[in-house]
């Protein structure tokens, strides 16, 4: 018990964790941080929450890590996937931190492109380090790569309602998707963009720690009105598997390339230059060997992760990178690396216990996605 304790009190918190034991949280570690897993209200309730209205997370564990100095737009357009040529000032943008030599992905994140000669990234929580330590490494004279991990709160409010809890406390809504907008609040700037991990319309606030309380406390009475309700770890992770969204560290990793996790989309393949530029370019031509396929249950069965997938009882195919059960669909859902020529609508078998159950084979999002509506 006492190593336990030990370990618990090495965890960082985040500037709001009194406030999340003052509903009920229940915490679980997190890339280093003791983070809301579910309030009183539990993981239903909440993930309902933001599919019907709206609910607000704290993911303040999210890193946080600034490029600032002379063309610092332009070096990190050079080492991580996506083209920030496609955006301007004031836009964002999803990408990928691959490793140079085998193209595994190192970390996924957020650019927020505020001028050629500021950005600020957003990684995971567990991959801030070595995102910052690979891009310190690489960066030429007059650019500096800070680590600003524990200087901000990040909130992520959620859903259809979302608009109206931030225009109650003073912030901008309705920019266009991936942009941002800074505004003042209690005399500190905050970043508000359009963006989230739960497939509803939303935002993400970044705000220094100075006004966290401040800023937590004003969202939740204007979110009251709404129903809105605090969500913790558990919905973000069922609301964004219902997305097929992925998580590092199960779905993507070093040992996963972007053309595996069918994540192309966020690689500037025109580009000069990226890390993993080379291997990756190669793997795309032959076509991988492997891609991270969508499991829906016919049955009653639930995947978690590790679970082995089969194609027939004896020919096994990979294994359940993510998995749980979708409170919106009412039946188990997952991911897998399965191999390339396996059909993609075929039926499989994931080991439940000791007991296979039938899933099928789909292309993700298993619901219908609203994050873009105007």
């Amino acid at each position: 018990m006492a190593d336990l304790h030990d370990e618990q009190e090495q965890l960082l918190r985040s500037p709001l964790h009194a406030r999340h034991e003052a509903l009920g949280a229940k915490f679980a570690a997190f890339g280093g941080w003791s983070m809301p897993l579910e309030y009183s209200t539990g993981v239903v309730k909440e993930h309902t929450a933001v599919r019907e209205s709206v609910g607000i997370f704290d993911v303040s564990h999210l890193g946080k890590a600034t490029v600032e100095g002379p063309g610092a737009a332009a070096f990190v357009n050079s080492t991580l996937t996506n083209d920030l040529g496609r955006i301007g000032p004031g836009q964002a943008q999803y990408t990928l931190c691959c490793d140079d030599a085998t193209g595994g992905v190192v970390d996924d994140l957020i650019v927020y492109l505020h001028t050629e000669d500021r950005v600020l990234l957003v990684p995971n929580a567990a991959n801030t380090a070595e995102v910052v330590r690979r891009l310190s490494a690489a960066a030429p004279d007059g650019v500096t790569v800070t680590d600003r991990h524990r200087d901000f709160v990040v909130l992520a409010v959620q859903g259809a309602r979302s608009d109206e809890v931030l225009t109650a406390v003073g912030l901008p809504t309705g920019h266009d998707y991936m942009s941002f907008a800074e505004q003042d609040f209690a005399g500190e700037t905050v970043v508000v963009c359009r963006t989230g991990y739960t497939g509803e319309r939303g935002y993400e606030v970044i705000a220094p720690n100075a006004v966290a309380e401040q800023l937590w406390d004003a969202l939740m009475t204007a979110g009251a009105e709404f129903g809105m309700l605090a969500c913790g770890l558990g919905a973000r992770d069922t609301l964004r598997t219902e997305m097929g969204y992925p998580l590092h560290g199960q779905d993507i990793s070093l040992d996963v390339t972007p053309n595996e996790a069918r994540l192309g989309w966020a690689v500037g393949w025109r580009k000069d230059a990226f890390w993993g530029r080379e291997v990756l370019t190669a793997e795309k031509a032959a076509g991988p060997k492997r891609q991270l396929r969508g499991l829906v249950a016919t049955g009653r069965g639930i995947p978690r992760p590790h679970m082995s997938v089969s194609l027939t009882p004896d020919v096994l195919l990979g294994e359940v990178t993510s998995g749980t059960f979708s409170p919106t669909l009412r039946k188990g859902i997952g991911l897998a690396l399965v191999p390339s020529f396996v059909d993609p609508d075929a039926e499989v078998g994931v080991d439940i216990r000791g007991r296979r159950e039938i899933f099928q084979l789909v292309k993700p999002p298993f619901v219908d996605p609203s994050v873009r509506e105007s």
